[in-house]
């Protein structure tokens, strides 16, 4: 019997690995022990700092840094999370904001200023609200996924750890906050949080019509060390990753799987807005697009020393026009 090559994989525990992480796809030559109980950040560190993972999904804003600064990962265009951000963008409502532009000068939070979610939402205020990102002064809770010289007329502050961005937005020791996730005050009802975008999904849909861009937060990175010894392996993982998606995707049509009672409903009008697959993977043309504004943002906030090609960032999984697929002419 043939032995397979051992990897770890690190990622999130979503519907479209679902078939990997259960051993219903496995790659091909690969045995995969797949780690999954764990927060992204401590992931991201974990993966970037430790190299604890063969395989990891991490922040793709942090994954541009590590390979600015030459660190040995090589990418994968698998993208495991992607959302849109107009509606994560929080305000203390005592203070008078109420368009985007009233933002300019003020305070900002952030877990930490390197993630992706931030570096997508920097972007698009700067580029479609005119709110420049130095404009504002940001506290940040978490050191960084990796370290980094940002511009010095940056104002950046990091919080102690007896603070936190959320209980500091509530009472109003800052202006706004940025996060990657629903903050606890606005769940909890509090009156003294809101959103900067109320109509936040409407924000979302005009944003990608105009941009055709549902933002990538993470990619999927492997050890430059697997790739070089088995450099047959980001292939096989690719095609994995898209066969357990497949079997989610067809998964996911049924109206019964989500206990939600208009799902039909919100899976046609993603289909609608979004088309078939808003989670593709590989670089097409949507795929390049974005990954370049991403880049862009990144190099444009002193966070990258250049504008990194996309053939550099990720590795090329292609096997040949018409190959590796079923097809029939």
């Amino acid at each position: 019997m043939s032995k397979k090559l051992q990897l770890t994989l690190a990622m999130g525990d979503y519907e479209i690995v679902r078939a990997l992480k259960e051993g219903i796809v496995q790659p091909d030559g690969i045995e995969l022990t797949v780690l999954t109980n764990m927060d992204s950040t401590t992931r991201h560190w974990r993966f970037l700092r430790n190299q604890d993972f063969d395989v990891a999904e991490t922040s793709s804003s942090s994954y541009l840094i590590a390979r600015d600064q030459g660190m040995p990962f090589d990418g994968i265009p698998v993208f495991l999370h992607r959302r849109f951000r107009h509606g994560f963008i929080f305000i203390n409502t005592t203070k008078g904001i109420e368009k985007p532009s009233d933002l300019i000068g003020c305070r900002m939070g952030v877990k930490q200023y390197q993630s992706s979610a931030q570096l997508w939402m920097r972007g698009f205020m700067e580029h479609e609200y005119g709110v420049p990102h130095k404009s504002m002064e940001w506290y940040s809770e978490l050191d960084e996924s990796v370290e980094i010289n940002l511009p010095p007329d940056l104002k950046l502050t990091r919080l102690p750890n007896d603070k936190g961005v959320e209980t500091m937005l509530a009472e109003g020791e800052l202006d706004a906050v940025m996060h990657p996730d629903l903050i606890k005050p606005l769940m909890d009802k509090d009156p003294r949080v809101g959103r900067l975008f109320p109509n936040y999904k409407e924000e979302e849909v005009a944003f990608y019509k105009k941009t055709q861009i549902f933002p990538i937060m993470h990619v999927l990175g492997i050890r430059r060390e697997i790739v070089e010894k088995y450099p047959w392996v980001p292939i096989n993982l690719y095609h994995a990753f898209n066969k357990a998606k497949a079997i989610a995707m067809k998964k996911m049509v049924n109206p019964r799987i989500v206990p939600l009672a208009w799902y039909r409903e919100a899976w046609e009008e993603q289909e609608d807005i979004l088309g078939r697959d808003p989670w593709e993977y590989g670089m097409t043309e949507k795929n390049e697009n974005q990954l370049k504004k991403l880049v862009g943002y990144s190099h444009e906030q002193g966070m990258i020393s250049r504008e990194i090609p996309l053939d550099e960032l990720f590795l090329d999984v292609s096997q040949g026009r018409k190959r590796g697929e079923e097809f029939r002419v």
